[in-house]
């Protein structure tokens, strides 16, 4: 984190602090559904807050286009932030002007305050220099906390770290911390598992990684496009035909830079997508005509569980087969499992992320003893393709 500005010796006391977060949250009725983000984001704003800050939280909700759309406000979630932190919580009906000002200038030191939807304001996602002074005015200092927002450069996420003292937040310094451990200074030998449907969606990513790890395993729906490239054939499994030639020029990549590609050498092969479906164990090279891999197999399980132990550093993306359906999330599991063993015995640093990557790693009961979890999405995936984040760029130590 030495490229970063972090919140280390900042004194904040007494100062108005416009902090970033992410509180896009799922809601129905006006009822906070799910409350991991808030939770996650909740220390932080205690740190700063005893601290003696002036804390203003900024944070978009949905795509309200930049009307104000009122089951798009942010009212109910200032109450669930309320209860997460046990302390008031004081809200502005607008993030601009005479009614963000005059809830901010009524804060104590101490105390806490969330404006109301960034994205009621078209001029946010456009990143609009005027709009980024009026945000500006209600701060001396900037925190961004908000890694999941940082690929985007809008206004409160690029716009006021060119405006303001910047800093990341303690959220954004443990995501920072843990992908420059995984992939910018990692320990080797460097394991990724890619997993998922197409690789259609990340050639970015496999690109980049096999120029950064010693091994690269794919899995899920995108390993038989691999396989088939390599003259296999997988019957009738999910597979880009027309990608082959793409994944040739993968291999090509990889060898050259001595990465190796690990696919699967057997799979559960079934004959429909179906929960519990009638299926059997194939050698990858036996698959039938009419079958379809739906998971990896034993082997290729055994294989990689082998792999893991040799490792100091996995970084996972993907699920191994169709974890949402059983028997088929057997592969994801028993590998998610090992790899958090593994963690947990101090002999691997482990770092996953992306929307079916943290649920597969819940449906297995491991996210909790992964090294670092990122619930970033879009922007974990754009890291992993080696892109630079706006948000993230602009908060480099000056």
């Amino acid at each position: 984190m030495a490229d970063f500005n972090t919140l280390d010796g900042v004194n904040v006391a007494g100062k108005r602090v416009l902090l970033r977060a992410d509180l896009n949250v799922p809601m129905k009725d006006g009822v906070v559904g799910d409350t991991t983000r808030i939770e996650r984001t909740v220390p932080g704003l205690i740190e700063l807050a005893d601290a003696g800050a002036k804390l203003v939280v900024i944070t978009h909700f949905g795509r309200p286009k930049g009307a104000r759309v009122p089951e798009m406000s942010l009212k109910p979630v200032a109450e669930a932030l309320a209860k997460q932190l046990g302390r008031p919580v004081k809200f502005a009906d607008d993030c601009i002007g005479e009614a963000a000002a005059s809830v901010v200038n009524s804060l104590e030191n101490g105390e806490i305050a969330l404006l109301e939807n960034l994205r009621y304001h078209a001029e946010e996602e456009k990143n609009d220099p005027a709009f980024v002074t009026e945000l500006a005015k209600l701060g001396d200092v900037y925190v961004n906390d908000a890694f999941s927002c940082a690929h985007r450069a809008h206004a409160s996420t690029e716009g006021l770290a060119r405006a303001l003292p910047a800093y990341a937040g303690r959220l954004m310094q443990a995501e920072l911390e843990a992908l420059g451990n995984a992939l910018e200074a990692p320990k080797h030998p460097v394991m990724a598992i890619v997993g998922g449907a197409k690789i259609s969606t990340k050639l970015d990513l496999l690109g980049n990684l096999v120029a950064k790890v010693d091994q690269l395993v794919i899995g899920g729906g995108m390993a038989n496009t691999f396989l088939a490239a390599k003259g296999v054939n997988v019957g009738k499994s999910l597979c880009e035909h027309d990608l082959l030639e793409t994944a040739r020029e993968i291999f090509t990549k990889a060898e050259a830079a001595n990465c190796e590609i690990v696919l699967p050498v057997d799979g559960l092969v079934a004959k429909e997508f179906a929960a519990n479906a009638p299926h059997d164990v194939s050698d990858i090279n036996d698959v039938a005509s009419d079958g379809m891999i739906l998971d990896a197999g034993p082997e290729t399980i055994k294989d990689l569980n082998k792999r893991l132990e040799s490792c100091e550093t996995l970084v996972w993306n993907g699920p191994l087969g169709a974890f949402e359906i059983t028997p088929f999330d057997t592969a994801t599991v028993s590998v998610a499992q090992h790899a958090a063993a593994l963690t947990k015995a101090g002999k691997l640093l482990s770092v996953a992320g992306g929307g079916d990557t943290v649920a597969a790693l819940r449906h297995a009961d491991s996210d909790q003893a992964f090294s670092y979890v990122s619930t970033a999405g879009g922007a974990f995936l754009e890291w992993l393709e080696g892109k630079t984040l706006p948000g993230v760029a602009a908060l480099r130590a000056k």
